[in-house]
């Protein structure tokens, strides 16, 4: 059985504290929290992997642009000394730590404030699972936060420590769009391994139609609305921060920007389609259900139909007569065997001809 994974809106830990209390509200802890910074430029790239705060209180960065990965959000005093360094405003700091935001971006005086999820498929129990990302865009900074580790913006690292790559050259803002840029590609991933589902739960309900095939429909709906209430936030963001002229994002990076919101639409579109055909296959389901039940129903009323002559000469050879044809007779016996046989095997041959008797 599938436990619940509903999300309490207003958690009870945090009841009666102030706002911007500093509380994390998720479901994963971490060993240790794990911070990673990378300062780089055009000529060059440093990563630094800081064990404790207190490391990173006497680290002082260059004068590049930064990037700063925290994996871990259950130690309120990492949240707290990124805070006070990046000068984040309590609320923001409060939001990062609660991983059950919606999609949405909040824009202050220095920074963007961007939340979003990222989504991994698990193909042994063949389920979605997610993780909030939140990215705070600054002037020369980006700061990205999950509970956990989950490679997804590694292909991000990488053409950042590529020598010849072009990321460097560009500013904080094109970073900022290559992480969202990479959460909205594993959404065509995770929306392919549900069209998958869908298509052999289409199959298995036109064939094997069973009530453990009903929960595993219901199960699949579920992750498909799951992703949809990610997505569809998504997009609205993007179409936010794809024609605000802030200053955050320049123009051509705004380009970008609104690439990702079509790649977005798309999704939500082929994903509707998704969601109509896991509807689709609860009629196909009922329909394979009822259609077995009736050819069940059907061959057992032939074969009682089959029966009842015999029942009936039965019936007659059996009243309480002197005299009756047959009753004396050497072969008597015989004979109404070969009355019943006779006429099982014409009604039989009259079934199979109207099609009574098969299956399919």
């Amino acid at each position: 059985m599938r436990k619940s994974s509903k999300k309490r809106s207003h958690p009870t830990r945090k009841l009666g504290l102030p706002p911007g209390s500093l509380v994390h509200i998720g479901e994963i802890k971490t060993e240790k929290p794990s911070i990673t910074l990378i300062e780089f430029d055009s000529n060059g790239l440093i990563e630094t992997r800081f064990d404790s705060v207190d490391a990173s209180r006497q680290y002082q960065p260059g004068g590049g642009k930064l990037w700063l990965n925290v994996y871990g959000l259950h130690d309120p005093a990492v949240m707290a000394e990124i805070g006070r360094r990046f000068k984040l405003h309590p609320l923001v700091q409060e939001d990062i730590l609660n991983t059950h935001q919606r999609p949405k971006s909040d824009e202050y005086a220095d920074y963007l404030y961007i939340v979003a999820r990222c989504f991994d498929f698990n193909p042994d129990s063949r389920s979605l699972s997610s993780d909030q990302v939140s990215i705070v865009l600054g002037r020369n900074f980006v700061l990205t936060f999950q509970e956990r580790a989950t490679g997804t913006f590694e292909a991000v690292r990488e053409r950042l420590r590529s020598e010849h790559g072009a990321m460097r050259a560009h500013g904080v803002d094109y970073l900022a769009y290559a992480l969202l840029d990479t959460l909205v590609d594993r959404y065509f991933v995770m929306l392919d391994n549900l069209t998958d589902m869908a298509e052999e739960l289409e199959d298995q309900a036109l064939s094997r139609p069973t009530p453990e095939l009903l929960a595993e429909i219901n199960r699949v709906k579920h992750e498909a609305l799951v992703l949809r209430r990610a997505i569809w936030p998504v997009r609205e963001v993007l179409n936010t921060l794809g024609r605000a002229d802030n200053g955050f994002f320049s123009g051509d990076t705004r380009l970008y920007l609104r690439d990702i919101y079509d790649h977005t639409v798309h999704v939500l579109e082929t994903l509707e389609s998704v969601r109509d055909l896991l509807a689709d296959l609860l009629d196909i389901y009922l329909s394979s259900v009822s259609n077995r039940l009736n050819t069940e129903v059907r061959i057992l009323t032939v074969l009682t139909t089959l029966f009842m002559p015999a029942t009936l000469i039965a019936g007659i050879f059996g009243m309480n007569f002197r005299d009756m044809p047959l009753l004396e007779a050497h072969d008597g016996f015989d004979i109404a065997l070969g009355m019943m046989l006779g006429v099982a095997a014409l009604m039989a041959a009259s079934f199979w001809r109207r099609n009574w008797l098969r299956t399919r």
